[in-house]
């Protein structure tokens, strides 16, 4: 059975220092022991064991204690744990550094049992309390996230259906956006760009890419025919409009995480070009958001084999033919030559997630 006891670290290069604390607190704590700072550190960012508190030893050769706690507070995985300074009994000047250094607390040689233990109990009662309240912070940040990223999902349905498109489009769009990126993952190409990014915000995001298209009128978005340069002027501003409410949201959830970032890149530059033809800033090549250049080619091949008010709808293989015509010009090159490997499985999810 798994021992629930709060992990005590002692750091101290005196032996009979550490047989002494570890005796004083081995009934109620699991305790382990560093003999030197390098220890403690290798224990901590190499072992990956994180204590509940570490009682810290200042006076130590090689690595000291100023050091271990710099360290410590420069990780965020250390960051938080409360650290106690050993001390001389006469070390003010040690105890005043430390405490401004970072440390949460003191203790003083020679050890006093009951001073220890109640030290050692606050800080670790602390320690629960603030653990328990991140998670409960961590918590309902989720559930606040969750709740808009549901609300933007359930506006951007309404405006497929209203461009008489089923609302699986929107999960086909998020599908696709997903074994694109996982194949990406793969590629040398792409791997390290978006290791860098937080790819289940971004495949989240695609679902927004024509949410700007609530202020085009119907007479537009419907039009069954060929629009007039003019009318396509006013299709184009679904991409600004887009923009502009993935900001307006922004403003108002001033916590929020990547998914509005990428939601905003997405909505704004999905018709950007690859040649620096499109629209709505004409940004060209590495320019264009690489969320935007991904969601493009997925936007593209779902309108190519989906039926529209004005066209019919294409094959697997002709559309994949037509979109071939527009690598290194519409689409981003690399994204268009992975497209072949993946067709198996873009062809699975649309014909599981036909309308």
């Amino acid at each position: 059975m798994m021992n629930d006891k709060d992990l005590i670290l002692i750091v101290d290069d005196i032996d009979v220092n550490r047989m002494i604390l570890h005796e004083m607190l081995r009934d109620d704590y699991r305790v382990m022991e560093s003999a030197n700072g390098q220890d403690a550190l290798k224990l901590m960012f190499v072992d990956r064991v994180f204590p509940t508190i570490v009682l810290l030893d200042i006076m130590m050769p090689g690595v000291d204690g100023f050091e271990v706690l710099r360290q410590m507070k420069g990780d965020s995985n250390t960051q938080n744990i409360p650290v106690l300074f050993i001390t001389a009994a006469d070390s003010d000047e040690a105890e005043s550094n430390g405490l401004k250094a970072g440390a949460a607390d003191y203790i003083t040689k020679p050890f006093n049992q009951d001073i220890v233990r109640a030290r050692v109990d606050n800080h670790v009662n602390l320690a629960r309390y603030q653990h328990g309240l991140e998670e409960l912070v961590a918590k309902k940040a989720s559930e606040v996230t969750r709740t808009y990223e549901q609300t933007l999902e359930v506006l951007a349905t309404i405006i497929e259906y209203r461009n008489l498109e089923s609302g699986s489009h929107i999960r086909r769009t998020t599908l696709l956006t997903e074994a694109l990126v996982n194949k990406m993952l793969t590629m040398d190409c792409f791997k390290e760009t978006l290791m860098a990014e937080n790819l289940h915000s971004l495949i989240k995001a695609s679902a927004l890419h024509d949410i700007g298209k609530i202020s085009i009128s119907d007479s537009i978005l419907l039009k069954p025919g060929k629009l007039t340069p003019e009318e396509f002027d006013v299709i184009k501003t679904h991409t600004s409009v887009g923009n502009d409410i993935i900001d307006s949201i922004a403003s108002t959830l001033p916590d929020s995480d990547s998914y509005l970032k990428y939601a905003k890149d997405i909505c704004h530059y999905h018709h950007e070009r690859w040649d620096g033809k499109g629209y709505p800033r004409g940004l060209k090549g590495e320019e264009i958001p690489i969320a935007a250049r991904i969601v493009s080619v997925v936007d593209v091949y779902d309108a190519l084999v989906s039926p529209r008010c004005y066209k019919g709808a294409y094959s697997h293989e002709t559309s994949l033919g037509i979109m071939s015509e527009g690598r290194g010009t519409q689409f981003d090159p690399n994204i268009m030559d992975i497209l072949p490997d993946i067709s198996p499985i873009i062809q699975d999810i649309e014909e599981r997630h036909r309308d």
